[in-house]
């Protein structure tokens, strides 16, 4: 598969990137900054033939537009799109101290963001042989289970959560899965020492559901790694 995947230079991304190469697929990674030794450089020294790295800033239209220029010229067509760049500002902050300028950053990376990304990536996507979507979201975005805090983030995987059933609809009549996938709690510097699980873990079972190799019982497309149903 050839795999446009956002947030790719660390974290959760960085995993994914490395998991996806090492199974044969080629990534087309963007990143906000490209430098000699950054994570993605060296996995594309290690994989030269299978990691593109595109300056790819999810909340500039104009440089998403650029990346799509690029990669037609590069693969003319995608088979799946991890949207994993994500943030999460003004953690355990209550209402009352909020700074809504980081509200609103956080709105335009999580949701925008996977938003202009399809826009641009989604004609590629129409080309590809197995077509696939998967929106990196949160057990913090369910309605059903919400918390009084993290109150950008949870309010922005929510609606996250709204556009990949939005979009699941669109695209049905082109055989496209869409899913919004929970990476669980993983230790990553968004997740934090104190996560229980491992980022290693999630990039497999995410690619697993890119792949079809875990069927998918949820209506709304809202699962964890493991494909198992989450709660919207």
């Amino acid at each position: 598969m050839k795999i446009v995947l956002t947030g790719a230079n660390r974290g959760l991304g960085i995993h994914l990137a490395k998991t996806a190469v090492e199974r044969g697929h080629t990534v087309l990674a963007g990143v906000r900054s490209v430098v000699e030794d950054s994570p993605i450089n060296r996995l594309k020294k290690q994989f030269p033939d299978n990691v593109y790295t595109y300056f790819l800033d999810v909340t500039n239209e104009e440089s998403i537009a650029k990346a799509a220029e690029l990669a037609v010229k590069d693969v003319d067509s995608i088979d799946g799109i991890i949207n994993n760049a994500g943030v999460l500002a003004e953690r355990g902050k209550p209402i009352e101290e909020l700074d809504f300028n980081q509200v609103q950053f956080t709105m335009d990376v999580n949701v925008l963001g996977p938003m202009r990304i399809m826009k641009h990536f989604l004609p590629l996507l129409y080309k590809g042989k197995k077509q696939a979507v998967i929106n990196i979201s949160s057990e913090a975005g369910s309605i059903h289970n919400a918390y009084g805090g993290d109150f950008p983030y949870g309010i922005s995987k929510a609606a996250l959560n709204m556009f990949t059933v939005q979009l699941s609809s669109y695209v049905k009549d082109k055989d496209i899965a869409v899913y919004a996938v929970h990476p669980g709690w993983i230790k990553t510097d968004m997740g934090g020492d104190n996560a229980t699980g491992y980022p290693e873990e999630s990039a497999s079972g995410i690619l697993d559901i890119l792949e079809g190799k875990i069927d998918i019982n949820s209506k709304l497309g809202f699962t964890d790694f493991t494909g198992k149903e989450m709660e919207i």
